[in-house]
């Protein structure tokens, strides 16, 4: 009988101060995420619309995330992660800093779309960080460990920004309230260009114009027809999501034969690295198309529907922020996971865990306890693959693709987010508000949203199985790959 040998915990070393400075940009990221959903109405209230046009805002930055996403991280392995970052930071906080100074909700729209080029800080800081940690002889559980560190913080962020968006808007005037997350994205402006140092290994090559053009239409089109589809589900919603998705062959020609691609869709078959990518896709089902519901269903009150808890609102930020805190558990725990046992190991578990924590909603969503104890074990092994896929996507990738593989682990979990928030918002309609002045969701539709994001998550879990053993450690890491070309 074999004993598994635990080797010595590695230590940051050298990268310590690196990812000090690149938390202080993730917390800020995080303020970013929480800071303005308690002010959604008043901001609405200040630009003179309804409050069903605040989807608006969310949908603009969904289409400009999926695209910025691969194209910063290609850039990011041509010319340099670091610059790459401060060029998305530079556009984040000129954004930033035009929001609190109109009340045009066209100006308003755009400069919140162009403020989501803050997604693709957390692939660029991935990158760069097993860029300067592979030499070391344990690059992937380095890479691990500050993947861990970094979502923490961005969790943290997300609290803080929360709590401090819900107080100052209810004591300042908006413009000011809006102006102190533009000053933060400034101070991480500094904070990169002082603190942190450029990868050592810079690509070159030559940016693949023409696929971004076929990415770009692409995904246009089908983010474009998903938002649509929310709205009235007509036939130009289906003809854009299925232009879009049908766009996607072209693309893949495309990159197939040029000799430097924007994306080398060659990693899309790799063994260790499609399941990384499928479990992106599929995890966005759940992270980011089922917080909305599950917020919903805690306010939904069960004297007059039959089901929810109908909790206050601050009851129900109390449930988010216990989510949240779970999430730093399971990005701080992941490393720890990985080198006790190993990354592909921790990845599945982390997997089911997701799914087992929205399958106990099918039998337990009665009471407070159990929906915090649910989102609670959800919480843990999503914490655990916001920190993981980014750097399992790094340390299984080419040398020389580390952005781009960081990178599609964003750009696919969010198009797996924006169609599940299409299909959760269908079937939530679906014989909902029997009387004519209810909002409510049916409880049908909430049973859909736990049973898709329970088996997406176990999905996940079994397609991560048929990973290499050795996958995501420094051993298959070191091995020499080709460049193409």
């Amino acid at each position: 009988m074999s004993t598994a040998v635990v080797l010595p915990k590695p230590r940051l070393g050298a990268l310590a101060g690196v990812v000090g400075f690149l938390a202080f940009v993730e917390f800020t990221s995080g303020v970013l995420q929480g800071y303005y959903t308690p002010m959604l109405t008043d901001i609405a209230r200040h630009l003179g619309i309804h409050d069903a046009d605040v989807n608006w805002l969310e949908g603009s930055q969904l289409m400009l995330s999926a695209l910025v996403v691969p194209i910063f991280a290609k850039l990011g392995d041509m010319v340099g992660h670091k610059r790459m970052l401060l060029v998305s930071t530079a556009l984040t906080a000129a954004a930033s800093f035009a929001l609190p100074f109109t009340d045009s909700f066209a100006v308003f729209l755009v400069a919140w779309a162009l403020q989501g080029f803050y997604v693709v800080w957390l692939p660029l800081e991935i990158a760069l960080i097993w860029s300067r940690s592979r030499a070391s002889g344990a690059g992937s559980i380095l890479t691990a460990r500050a993947a861990g560190l970094l979502v923490a913080a961005l969790e943290a962020g997300a609290i803080t920004g929360a709590l401090a968006g819900g107080a100052l808007v209810d004591a300042l005037p908006l413009w000011v309230v809006l102006l102190v997350p533009a000053l933060a994205v400034a101070a991480c402006f500094v904070v990169i260009l002082f603190g942190v140092t450029e990868s050592p290994a810079i690509s070159g090559g030559r940016l693949d114009t023409t696929g971004i053009v076929l990415l770009t239409l692409a995904l246009l089109a089908f983010t474009g027809g998903l938002s649509l589809l929310r709205l009235d589900g007509g036939p130009l919603a289906w003809a854009l999501v299925l232009g879009g998705a049908l766009l996607i062959v072209p693309f893949a020609l495309w990159e197939l034969r040029t000799e430097d691609p924007l994306i080398d869709v060659r990693m899309f078959v790799d063994p260790a690295l499609w399941p990384v990518f499928l479990t992106a896709g599929l995890f966005g089902v759940s992270v980011l198309g089922a917080q909305a519901p599950l917020s919903t269903f805690a306010r939904t009150d069960p004297a007059v529907h039959g089901y929810g808890l109908g909790t206050a609102g601050f009851a129900t930020s109390v449930i988010i922020g216990l989510y949240l805190i779970a999430m730093i558990a399971g990005a701080l725990l992941y490393p720890v996971a990985a080198r006790l046992a190993s990354p592909r190991v921790a990845l599945i578990g982390a997997s089911a865990l997701v799914g087992v924590g929205y399958l106990l909603f099918l039998p337990f969503h009665d009471t407070y306890a159990q929906l915090v104890t649910n989102m609670a074990v959800a919480g843990v092994g999503s914490g655990a693959l916001v920190a993981a896929l980014p750097a399992a996507a790094a340390s299984a990738a080419p040398a020389w693709a580390t952005g781009q593989a960081t990178g599609l682990t964003n750009a696919v979990k969010t198009v797996g987010g924006a169609i599940a928030s299409c299909v959760f918002g269908i079937a939530l309609l679906q014989g909902a508000g029997a009387a004519a002045e209810s909002t409510a969701g049916s409880f049908a539709g909430y049973v859909t949203v736990w049973i898709v994001c329970g088996a997406t998550g176990l999905a996940a879990a079994a397609a991560l199985t048929v990973v290499p053993k050795d996958a995501f450690t420094d051993p298959r890491a070191e091995t020499p790959v080709a460049p193409r070309g």
